[in-house]
Formats: C-alpha cells, structure tokens, sequence
C-alpha cells in the first residue's frame, strides 16, 4: 500500500489542466504544475465547468485544482500576425499533404492559380504539392488539369482560436 501513495502523486502532476482567457476563451492546455503555479500567484481563478478537480498537497497547503481554469491578470490574446507565406508555414498549414493526392513524399510549394497568369504568392492561393501532382498541374488553372484540392487553401488562423476550435469540437463529442 505504500508503494501505491508514493506513485499515486505523480500521477496526478501528469493531468492537464485547460486554461481560459479573461474573456472565457479556451486558449491553451497546461500541466497542473504549471496551473497550481497560476493558481497560488493569483493569476488564475477556478473555473466550475466540470465536477473533476485534483486534491494537491503540500506541507503548508491544500489544494483543490480544477479541470479548468481562467486568468484573471494578463493578457494572453496579445496581437498576433499572420506568419508570411514560406515554405515552413506552408508545409504546416497543409499537415504535410499534398493537398491534390495526399502524398507526403518530396513536397513542393504549388500557385493553384498560376503566376504567370496572375496568381498571387498568397496564402488563398498557395498549396504543398508533391512534385508529381506539381508536375502535371504545371502552370495550367485547375479546371484544365481535372484535378480538385483536398481542402480550399486559406490563411493560418490565431493558435488560441484554433486551440478554441479543437476544445469546443472535443466538448461537443463528449456529451
């Protein structure tokens, strides 16, 4: 029984903890270090969207961590950029797909509309191709190729939105 109280802690420090702007936007996922940190600072307060919460203690101090929690200090949805258009971003943007066939051998950077006939190095008109799909494209529109994208290409959004999007998507599936 011992054994089970001394590996019991460490397994509560290995939860996470789901954190929320001061305007109640899900922005990230932390550790319960990092939360109980948030929390004994006074710049986080408990949240009671769920039920769960972790019983932590230390010599001076009980504490009860919640599955959620908001900062109350801060602000965490500081001006945010949209990166530039390269190959790194792009590559990252498409999940390393080419977002004709969905190989993801040897990928290269396609204009979907082409630039020499007035295409934009933009990120609605850029797509990862592999060098195959790049190839039979070449520099015709789509239409005289018959090929289709995968996904329409569009900018990367703001990581806590897109943080945002996963939470809510994940909550919804729970119920």
């Amino acid at each position: 029984m011992p054994a089970q109280r001394q590996h019991q802690p460490s397994l509560v420090l290995q939860n996470a903890v789901v954190v929320f702007s001061r305007n109640y936007l899900p922005i990230a996922r932390i550790n319960i270090k990092r939360a109980i940190v948030l929390l004994v600072t006074g710049q986080a307060e408990s949240l009671d969207f769920s039920t769960k919460q972790w019983e932590i203690r230390s010599p001076n101090l009980i504490l009860q961590v919640p599955e959620h929690i908001r900062l109350v200090t801060g602000n965490p949805e500081r001006h945010w950029k949209v990166p530039p258009v390269n190959r790194r971003e792009l590559l990252k943007r498409d999940n390393h797909t080419c977002q004709y066939c969905g190989s993801t051998k040897r990928l290269t950077i396609d204009h979907v509309l082409p630039r020499s006939k007035g295409g934009q190095h933009t990120w609605d008109n850029v797509v990862a191709a592999c060098e195959r799909c790049n190839q039979i494209k070449g520099d015709r529109f789509l239409h005289e190729t018959g090929m289709t994208l995968r996904t329409k290409p569009k900018a990367p959004i703001h990581p806590a939105v897109a943080f945002a999007e996963q939470f809510w998507h994940e909550q919804a599936n729970e119920m």
